[in-house]
């Protein structure tokens, strides 16, 4: 595809969402189409691709979390060099850019080099995880907010063992009435699950959900004092989202006492 060098491109950062094409949103589907090149992370269903143009190039950048992955300085400077030669560059991202996507980074990386970005969410896998389990995040009875947080701690030199404070998390979830959302806990469950029973009591109610919005979705419901328990029984492995709170009890109270989950 040819471009004038001194003619500068676009970049849009775009959410693929959590798997489902279905759940795009109109605006990241003509994003999409528009886009001369595409990098893609690893999690964006193969079926996504389907609206690119055909002459589009696309490039995979794989980043997952503990498996070999592409730098994310040498992301951002091809994203910048394709749009320095006049592409129009699409950044497609799981879930939203903006929640555990990188995408503040990103945007901040390409301003520096005096390019701006928009952005278009997506749904974020949080929000689809328990969405598909006909479950709120908020209930006027049992949850006045919700949290997204990490359970993958920042690695490198001079970062935190433990840059959550899960016990404090705890106790605002238990005296706020808080839903708590943790992406990418599983890896780490066992740690967070001792730390969050420091404030809420055993008997709350958990989710885990992998693979959300996907054909091959898998689930768990639980307490907490059985989540570390509940992911080994059944075998989940990221990419997974753990849910924790009372906006499960009428889910947890159907499925508990017939399950093998249950406590």
């Amino acid at each position: 595809m040819k471009h004038h060098l001194d003619t500068l491109g676009s970049c849009t950062l775009v959410g693929a969402g959590p798997g489902d094409p279905d759940l795009l949103t109109l605006k990241a589907v003509k994003a999409i189409h528009a886009a001369t090149v595409l990098f893609v992370d690893d999690l964006v269903n193969d079926a996504i691709l389907g609206y690119a143009r055909p002459d589009a190039r696309i490039v995979h950048v794989g980043k997952r979390g503990g498996c070999k992955s592409t730098p994310q300085a040498f992301i951002e400077k091809l994203m910048i060099t394709a749009v320095r030669e006049g592409e129009t560059v699409v950044r497609l991202k799981g879930g939203d850019p903006f929640i555990f996507g990188r995408g503040g980074e990103e945007v901040e990386h390409l301003r520096e080099a005096g390019i701006e970005c928009t952005v278009v969410n997506g749904i974020t896998a949080g929000l689809a995880a328990v969405t598909s389990l006909g479950v709120p995040l908020t209930h006027r009875d049992h949850a006045q907010g919700v949290v997204f947080v990490t359970g993958h701690a920042k690695t490198g030199a001079g970062a935190a063992e433990d840059p959550t404070d899960w016990r404090a998390l705890a106790a605002t979830a238990h005296d706020a009435r808080l839903t708590l959302v943790i992406y990418m806990g599983v890896a780490g469950a066992g740690h967070i699950q001792a730390e969050l029973l420091h404030s809420l009591p055993g008997a709350t109610p958990v989710a885990v959900i992998q693979h959300a919005s996907l054909p091959h979705q898998r689930h768990i419901v639980t307490t907490l004092a059985r989540l570390q328990a509940g992911i080994a029984e059944a075998g989940l492995a990221s990419p997974s989202v753990i849910v924790v709170g009372d906006v499960l009890q009428g889910l947890a109270a159907a499925q508990l006492p017939a399950g093998r989950f249950g406590t």
